[in-house]
């Protein structure tokens, strides 16, 4: 049975923009890909300091959600957003 790893490997194995753009459109509804870059802003903002609280009513989310986000910062992932 497949599982998330072999999805990492089908998106690591895309070298182009377009064909990895097709793929996630193809396999996303409108609602998911929002989700996507709703929770990549709050990791940034995170990065840059914003409160909590702040974040989650500029957003539309709920403060669990910001803090897991946090809790997830805290853990080590988002390497890719701290080097930006």
């Amino acid at each position: 049975m497949p599982d998330f790893h072999d999805f990492v490997q089908l998106v690591h194995s895309i070298k182009d923009e377009a064909t990895l753009e097709d793929l996630l459109v193809g396999i996303t509804t409108d609602n998911e890909r929002a989700e996507f870059v709703r929770r990549i802003e709050i990791v940034k903002r995170l990065l840059s300091g914003s409160p909590q609280h702040q974040i989650a009513s500029d957003l539309g989310v709920g403060v669990a959600t910001v803090t897991r986000g946090s809790k997830e910062l805290a853990q080590g992932r988002f390497q890719v957003l701290r080097k930006t």
